[in-house]
Parts: C-alpha cells; sequence; structure tokens
C-alpha cells in the first residue's frame, strides 16, 4: 500500500525494504531485498539505495531497484567475504558505491542524509545462545534522508538507543519484530519520545521470528497521541 505523506510517497515492500519518492522525482530504497520480498519486482528507478549491514545486504535486491546511474551507500563494515549467501562485494555492483560509517552526515545532490549507530546492546535482550548480541556495535547503522522537506528516519536493526531521544524526525520507520530488534513496545515508547509527524512500521512478520500483533501497535502508537499508519500490502 502506498502511503502520501507531504511531499513523499511511501511503500514498504516487506521485510526492511521501504521506497520513498519525492514530488521532484527523487527515488531512494531502503535495505532491498532478502527473503524473496523483491521477487516479482524490477523497477530500476532507484537514484540512492541504502543498506543498513550485512544482513540486509542483497546484490539481486540492488539490481531490482537501482537504475544504472544510481548511487548506492552501504554501512562500511559490509563484508560479501564474511556473508555465506553472496559473494559480490559492494565495489563489484555496476553502480557508484559509497561507504559510510555511524554517525556522520552528508549530501547526495538535493537529498540531506545522516547515518545513527545501530547495534543490540551486549547486556539486554537480543543475544544468540551464547550471550553475544546479534547486531555488534560498529557493524551497522540506521538511515535518516530528507527529500523534499521531509526527512525520514529507518533506524536498522537495532535496540532503542539513547541516541534515538535526540531525533528530530517527521517519518519513523522503526522495526516492530522484536527478537533481533527493538520490539512493537520499545518502537512504541520511542515513537511518543521522539514525536514524529508520521510512524509507519517495518521489519515485521516476515519470517515466524519476526511474527508481532502490528494493529495493537497501532493502537498503542495511537493512544499515545502520535498518528501511525500501516503500509501493509
Amino acid at each position: 500500500m502506498t502511503v502520501r505523506f507531504g511531499a513523499v510517497t511511501v511503500d514498504w515492500l516487506g521485510y526492511a525494504t521501504v521506497r520513498l519518492e519525492g514530488e521532484t522525482g527523487a527515488v531512494i530504497y531502503m535495505d532491498p531485498g532478502r527473503y524473496g520480498v523483491l521477487e516479482e519486482y524490477n523497477a530500476r528507478d532507484g537514484d540512492l539505495v541504502l543498506v543498513s549491514h550485512d544482513d540486509h545486504y542483497d546484490p539481486d535486491g540492488i539490481r531490482r531497484v537501482a537504475h544504472e546511474d544510481a548511487i548506492v551507500v552501504v554501512h562500511e563494515s559490509i563484508d560479501a567475504s564474511e556473508i555465506d549467501r553472496v559473494d559480490e562485494q559492494p565495489e563489484d555492483l555496476p553502480y557508484v558505491v559509497e561507504r559510510v560509517r555511524a554517525d556522520e552526515s552528508f549530501v547526495l545532490g538535493p537529498l540531506d542524509l545522516f547515518t545513527t549507530p545501530a547495534y543490540n546492546d551486549p547486556a539486554g535482550p537480543h543475544v544468540d545462545e551464547h550471550g553475544d548480541p546479534y547486531h555488534p556495535e560498529g557493524e551497522g547503522c540506521g538511515f535518516a534522508v530528507t527529500i523534499d522537506g521531509v526527512s525520514a528516519f529507518w533506524p536498522g536493526d537495532t535496540d532503542v538507543l539513547p541516541l534515538h531521544d535526540d531525533l528530530d524526525i517527521d517519518l519513523f520507520l522503526p522495526p516492530i519484530g522484536g527478537a533481533f530488534t527493538m520490539d512493537r513496545h520499545e518502537a512504541a515508547a520511542l515513537a511518543e519520545r521522539i514525536r514524529p509527524e508520521l510512524v509507519l512500521p517495518i521489519h515485521y512478520d516476515t519470517f515466524e521470528a519476526l511474527e508481532t500483533d502490528a494493529d495493537a501497535f497501532v493502537v498503542d502508537v495511537a493512544n499515545r497521541a502520535v498518528p501511525v499508519v500501516l503500509g501493509e500490502q
């Protein structure tokens, strides 16, 4: 379902894949691909593709969304040699590829962007059977991008972090599936603190571990007097 928000249209295409398009024509994709969410998708209209960490790095997905002159921005830690399902490094893709750290700001044409750290607290609940965080600090980021006056923020695969409370954003795209990230309760509480103009949850129900009650999330956020919508098909 396409959601219209100010000068921007937003489509959640499944898993962590979001498409943003501004009135001026710029098209941005966040974390395209994985788990078959783009199996029948081949738009190739993306000007900018953002990839937050190795779990979301999918060369085939990138090819399905990016046009030939696209810029692909990936977190600095992504290394195909460490990912057993791919063998193509970002720099091997037929696009301009830029590496970014967490916590930096930059401009690409008419778009303002910044990154944020994204990780699981080793002392928190999102750790494996050995007590190691699923997403260690330094191995991923969140992305915020301003397009036609609308600032959209995808925090990546992360817990709620203290830095999130200081964000000033219009559109909040939180993961709510839990298991490996903040869950719907934590995301709703964060939405109340940062008070964006709209919340559209993603990264849930793709597979069993991410199953959650999205309708309950909507009620929770709405009861906190924060506008919220579902982007489900």
